[in-house]
């Protein structure tokens, strides 16, 4: 199991930009796929992205294209969430994910193929 820290959340306007980064401890990154999740209260874990830390194959949920961007840094062992344009609904605790996995699907996308998970990190966006 990999260890995740998730850093760069925080209070942000409408309209507004964060970038969040994801530090992945333990073997080689190359293998895997990692995707960023968020839950808002009272709703369930909704993907937001994922990558491939080989190929950089990507894929993005439906509220956040055109807005979010994930990207990787394999030297850094770690995986970035851009977020521009922010609107209040996406108000939510930021999660990332690790999944041993060569290939990189849309089913990266939902929650069942990760094996570890972050602790995750508040992003509020204000009116």
């Amino acid at each position: 199991e990999q260890q995740l820290v998730e850093s760069g959340g925080g209070l942000v306007q409408a309209g507004g930009s964060l970038r969040l980064s994801c530090r992945i401890g333990g073997r080689t990154i190359n293998d895997y796929t990692v995707g960023w999740f968020r839950q808002a209260p009272g709703k369930e874990r909704e993907g937001v992205a994922c990558i491939n830390m080989n190929d950089r194959r990507t894929f993005y949920g439906d509220s956040v294209k055109g807005r979010f961007t994930i990207s990787r840094e394999n030297t850094r062992r770690t995986v970035y969430l851009q977020m521009n344009n922010l609107k209040p609904e996406d108000t939510a605790i930021y999660y990332c994910a690790s999944d041993f996995d060569l290939i990189t699907g849309a089913y990266h996308l939902t929650t069942d193929p990760y094996e570890s998970w972050g602790q995750g990190i508040q992003v509020t966006v204000s009116e």
